[in-house]
């Protein structure tokens, strides 16, 4: 009797590859159709943070990424609070800067929970409280760079994070606007 065991393992690693195929094309097809919907969208930023997610290779449609995103964005939002929890820490921040950075805090703390319960009404497949819950949390972003624009000669030292953020919470929303 031959051994089957190369024939498994290369029947394992052709499937493999082909699920990792199928979520790429997945998430390249849900990326083209929501940045071609809301011209918000980066179209390359979505691909590449779902790419580069673990738990994106097992999607296989649209509303199968809808969660991951959110996830996503949660994660940014928490890490993003952290970056500004540190900032805070310097005794030598000038006041204006301090008060738009804990401005930022706030909008952050509360991005956080809209956005877990978006997630809750994805599940339930309610996408009018998703959309909803999910714009309010990409406030966050928008306002904490208006706050730094507003003072004159304050630079936002989260430009970047704001930036990362927006999109994040910006996908998810597109998605569901897809599924509708």
């Amino acid at each position: 009797m031959e051994n089957s065991f190369p024939s498994v393992c290369t029947f394992i690693a052709f499937f493999f590859l082909l699920l990792v195929s199928a979520s790429s094309d997945v998430i390249q097809d849900s990326c083209d159709k929501a940045a071609k919907g809301d011209r918000n969208i980066n179209f390359d930023f979505c691909v590449a943070s779902l790419e580069g997610n673990p738990k994106s290779k097992t999607a296989t449609s649209t509303e199968s990424l809808v969660p991951i995103s959110i996830e996503m964005a949660i994660s940014n939002a928490t890490s993003i609070s952290s970056i500004i929890s540190k900032l805070l820490k310097n005794k030598n921040l000038d006041n204006p800067t301090r008060s738009c950075l804990e401005d930022c805090s706030e909008l952050y703390s509360d991005a956080q929970p809209n956005l877990e319960i978006g997630g809750q009404a994805v599940e339930s497949k309610d996408y009018g409280t998703a959309k909803t819950v999910i714009s309010a949390a990409l406030d966050a972003p928008v306002t904490c760079e208006d706050g730094f624009k507003e003072r004159e000669g304050l630079v936002s030292p989260l430009t970047k994070e704001n930036d990362e953020f927006f999109q994040l919470t910006v996908v998810p929303l597109a998605f569901i606007n897809l599924l509708n």
